[in-house]
């Protein structure tokens, strides 16, 4: 059973599909493999299951073992994973133990005991967080967004016998290594390989099935709703038409916030935005290209256009490219705005302002003309093994990104926020 968050009322799980169920017990004997694989669609259900089906094989094969649960970072491994995990599981008689302060959660069940450590894999230098460590088996939730290195770090640690690996992801671009590497080669790895639908998920509904559909285009409709392996190419946001997204603002706005990315040799592109009746409105830009113009401009010129930007209005935050050092500091010295360093993650970027445009939470207001025209030539390179966006056309998608993501978005330690200053005008 579980709780409704908005009437309180507890209500049973669906009952789980074909494809969940040989995900949660995959690993009972007989059973030929080494591994699993679960990709597919987002919201199929296979975190979840995935996670559970490892917990149980864990506690029924291992007592007083060590093993990982890999996230990207140990903040969305808690999240996503261990948070809906660990109620899951005590409705069914574990008891879990979680030292918020060591990294690590201890399970106990029928008078076995594991340990169960939580590790980040986001960059190269993950890899040394899990070396020198004897494991019975790993979870890697969401291993396509993870380094090479730190996978295969984690798996040879596993070198008790009967140790296994469970992998789950969302697509990626076809020549993504875990896609040709595992995916490709599962037959000869020994690895069970699943491929969830939305379909797999029986508690989806179809208002919701249909809610999905609609949120993503292009390649994101592909890998989220499709789970196909595809790579990006094309318009970045192909579904942007000025008759649907643009429109002015009628009404007073609340708060404001103003988003940079920073030029001189390349263009600069500054955006005003204000949240008006729960929507936030880019209402007006600064643009400029010195190769264009033939005017190249010094960071004191530029924080004149930023203060012409911002006129009067009590702007809460300015958000700047991060690796622009220097106009941060010339923000910070005028001592007029807070220079809040964007967060920048660029596909991640790239996917939350397509799906805030097409939940209605941004808009774009006519006079942003070089926003609008970004909006129609923004591209993805045509090749590469990663998904990566063509450096042209791109400074206003840029700031655009800039204020989703730090705004709207999520911060690097996974919690929900908006950007506000204290004691902001």
């Amino acid at each position: 059973m579980r709780r409704d968050s908005a009437g309180g009322r507890a209500r049973a799980y669906a009952p789980f599909s074909e494809k969940q169920l040989r995900a949660l017990t995959w690993w009972c004997p007989p059973c030929p493999y080494q591994a699993v694989i679960c990709d597919g669609a987002v919201r199929s259900g296979k975190t979840l299951c995935l996670s559970v089906s490892f917990i149980s094989w864990a506690m029924d094969f291992f007592d007083g073992v060590d093993f990982a649960l890999c996230g990207k970072t140990v903040q969305s491994l808690r999240r996503n994973l261990l948070l809906p995990l660990m109620p899951v599981l005590g409705s069914v008689g574990f008891a879990c133990e979680e030292s918020l302060t060591r990294g690590y959660v201890d399970i106990r069940f029928r008078g076995r005991e594991n340990r169960f450590y939580l590790f980040g894999g986001m960059n190269e230098s993950s890899a040394a967080l899990i070396q020198g460590m004897t494991l019975g088996g790993v979870l890697f939730d969401e291993v396509a967004l993870m380094p090479r290195s730190f996978v295969e770090q984690a798996m040879a640690r596993c070198s008790l016998d009967g140790a296994k690996f469970f992998f789950n992801c969302n697509p990626e671009s076809p020549g993504h290594w875990f896609y040709n590497e595992w995916i490709r080669r599962a037959d000869e790895r020994a690895c069970l390989y699943l491929h969830f639908t939305m379909a797999d998920n029986p508690s989806l509904s179809e208002e919701t099935l249909a809610r999905y559909r609609r949120l993503y285009s292009g390649a994101f409709y592909e890998r989220f709703v499709e789970g196909k392996w595809v790579a990006a190419q094309g318009l970045v946001y192909p579904f942007f038409r000025p008759e649907t997204y643009v429109r002015p603002c009628h009404g007073s706005c609340e708060m404001y916030y103003i988003s940079c990315d920073y030029g001189t040799v390349n263009p600069a592109s500054f955006g005003l935005w204000g949240l008006c009746g729960g929507v936030w409105y880019r209402l007006r830009e600064y643009y400029h290209d010195s190769r264009i113009s033939g005017e190249q401009r010094t960071d004191e010129e530029h924080y004149t256009r930023l203060e012409e930007l911002a006129h009067d209005l009590p702007i809460r935050g300015v958000i700047v490219d991060p690796s622009a050092a220097s106009f941060i500091a010339c923000i910070r010295r005028h001592g007029r705005f807070r220079a809040l360093p964007a967060v920048n993650r660029v596909l991640d970027g790239i996917r939350m302002v397509a799906d805030a445009l097409k939940e209605g939470k941004i808009v774009i207001c006519p006079p942003c003309a070089d926003a609008i025209r970004e909006f129609g030539l923004y591209r993805w390179r045509d090749s590469g093994a990663m998904d990566a966006v063509r450096k042209e056309h791109d400074h206003a998608m840029d700031d655009i990104r800039y204020f989703v993501s730090t705004v709207l978005g999520e911060r690097h330690d996974g919690g929900f926020s908006i950007a506000v200053a204290r004691g902001a005008m």
